[in-house]
């Protein structure tokens, strides 16, 4: 009797297992990661905080992005729908909310565990070994044409990335037709702009030729502002927000998107 349980055990066990496989393996992409970008869309039984976004890109060897507070990087090896990620991640240490800490924590948590993926036309799921679900993702959109942003800093040409002046507004809009334009805080402005995989370079900008009091220094934001969009070489967008740098790496413009 005590052989026949362990015998129905054993077979109960083997089923879910392959069950779980098959759930892992059908319908799904099991093409190489590499060259992929992704949005959290949950942790098991929760949504991401609130104003926060964290993301996961894969190159050739390492996957990379933010955990809602800070920036991580692991190696990462994958074998079809086998995936392993390096427990060991190396992040930044910036102080976060109690709230976003934990979600971070939780978060590099589920990577650790990581044994396999599903990928389809909903986004990528990244499951345990045993077929567990530990995270849900939507496709990071890639492209910038027809996307409109918010800026939240600059470089202000003095090695400093500032915040826009209370009461003044910097935007930038990227048309579909290779033309850049937005506010410059007082003037209108436009330029354009060509991009490649990662990469965006702006043309000298033209602007309209209002002057403006209030708020005091909006006219030397408007200068610095775009003296550093000429600077930009690189764009990294992350879900709402999108980073550009100079060929150096230096942060010239950092920008939110806007509604």
């Amino acid at each position: 009797m005590w052989r026949r349980a362990a015998r129905v055990l054993a077979a109960t066990g083997l089923a879910a297992g392959l069950a779980a496989c098959a759930g892992m393996n059908a319908g799904a992409d099991t093409g190489p990661l590499a060259g992929s970008a992704w949005v959290l869309a949950e942790l098991p039984g929760r949504a991401p905080v609130p104003g926060t976004t964290v993301t996961l890109a894969f190159d050739a060897t390492a996957a990379a992005g933010t955990d809602g507070c800070n920036r991580y990087t692991a190696p990462y090896t994958q074998a079809g729908e086998r995936l392993d990620i390096d427990g060991r991640a190396a992040a930044t240490l910036m102080a976060c909310p109690t709230e976003v800490m934990e979600q971070a924590r939780a978060y590099l948590a589920a990577l650790a565990r990581v044994g396999g993926f599903r990928r389809d036309a909903t986004g990528l799921a990244l499951v345990a070994a045993d077929g567990e679900l530990l995270a849900r993702f939507t496709a990071q959109p890639v492209g910038l044409a027809g996307t409109t942003w918010r800026v939240t800093g600059y470089n202000n040409g003095r090695q400093a990335v500032v915040s826009v002046l209370a009461g003044s507004e910097l935007t930038l809009a990227f048309g579909d037709d290779g033309r850049a334009a937005g506010s410059a805080g007082c003037n209108r402005w436009s330029a354009p702009y060509t991009t490649g995989t990662g990469t965006v370079a702006f043309g000298v900008a033209g602007s309209t030729k209002r002057f403006c009091a209030e708020p005091a220094g909006v006219m030397e934001q408007e200068q610095a502002f775009l003296a550093a969009l000429g600077t930009v070489a690189t764009a990294r967008r992350e879900g709402d927000r999108l980073e550009l740098r100079t060929a150096a790496g230096a942060l010239a413009v950092a920008l939110a998107l806007a509604p």
